[in-house]
């Protein structure tokens, strides 16, 4: 049986079967803003303590710089761009509207033999080269995550790379994982909030000075300091994976670059289901600001792949 050969999935390390490989070069390929949900009257959302339609908008970029008029992608001209609006709140405070980035594309479970799930992706950072100075403190926190809903539960594992703190830079991963005891009061800033506890970590839930918050537990080991480089116009692109187990519902382990985090036997944090979205396995990446200054996340190019095996 022939066997059609695609160059650009050299760099990555897919399970058995792709289910997504997006190449930004060909287009948004799906992936689009994370909006709320409008589901009142007068097309209004559901109340929440963060405006979720201003957050910064996402679109196809050529990465113009103010000295490098393209900085192009890794591969090619497009890579998508992430970026947020100029304006921020302390760490320890509900996020600013419109301080957040986020984008989704919306699939749904195919193959449940396949006990298996990898989100893979390389990417860069920067703020908006507006001002003078390298900028890197300017940019919070990024990182991808799964929305997951079977028969059972919603759940959504994830990793943060949080990389600054009011100013100070912190360069350390965390899990997507709700602290003990947390009420769906403290987890919504509101007794009539509507997300479950553990749903929706990156707007919801209590911060802490030190980087930490109830949705999130430090990664063991995790300090790293990515390539960042000398000024904001000079992307250096990083690969990042994850990878989950459907079954038991856990964390396998997660790669960064050149380390790779062991984390088979650590749970994701199970919410009750919600109506109609059953079969769900949404794929997330999101930026945010420390600042009031624009930042972005640029995504060359994301593999979604499923299997049987935990190995490619």
């Amino acid at each position: 049986m022939a066997t059609i050969r695609e160059r650009g999935l050299e760099k990555f390390n897919p399970l058995e079967k792709v289910l997504v490989y997006d190449d930004f070069d060909l287009g948004l390929n799906g992936w689009l803003d994370l909006t709320p949900n409008f589901v009142h009257e007068d097309y209004r959302s559901q109340p929440s303590q963060v405006d979720l339609g201003s957050w910064g908008p996402s679109m196809l970029s050529a990465a113009p710089m103010r000295f490098a008029a393209s900085h192009g992608s890794m591969e090619g001209t497009y890579s998508l761009k992430l970026g947020t609006r100029p304006t921020a709140r302390a760490y320890e405070l509900p996020p600013a509207d419109g301080s957040m980035s986020t984008v989704i594309k919306r699939l749904s479970r195919v193959n449940h033999d396949h006990r298996y799930l990898q989100l893979e992706a390389w990417y860069s950072y920067t703020p908006a080269q507006d001002r003078w100075g390298k900028g890197e403190e300017d940019i919070r926190a990024f990182g991808m995550w799964f929305d997951i809903q079977d028969d059972e539960y919603r759940w959504q594992p994830g990793v943060r790379y949080v990389n600054s703190v009011n100013g100070t830079k912190v360069k350390r991963w965390q899990l997507f994982q709700l602290a003990d005891a947390v009420t769906r009061e403290e987890w919504t800033g509101s007794p009539d909030g509507w997300e479950a506890p553990g749903i929706d970590a990156i707007w919801c839930g209590r911060r802490y000075s030190d980087g930490s918050a109830d949705g999130f537990q430090w990664v063991p080991e995790g300090e790293q300091s990515l390539v960042y480089n000398e000024s904001p116009d000079k992307l250096n692109w990083l690969y990042l994976r994850l990878l989950v187990d459907l079954e038991r519902r856990e964390y396998v382990e997660f790669q960064s670059m050149g380390r790779t985090f062991d984390l088979r036997g650590t749970g994701a944090t199970l919410a009750p289901t919600y109506d109609g979205i059953s079969g769900l396995i949404n794929p997330v990446f999101f930026i945010e600001t420390d600042t009031e200054r624009s930042v972005f996340l640029y995504v060359d190019s994301v593999v979604y792949s499923t299997g049987a095996s935990p190995k490619a």
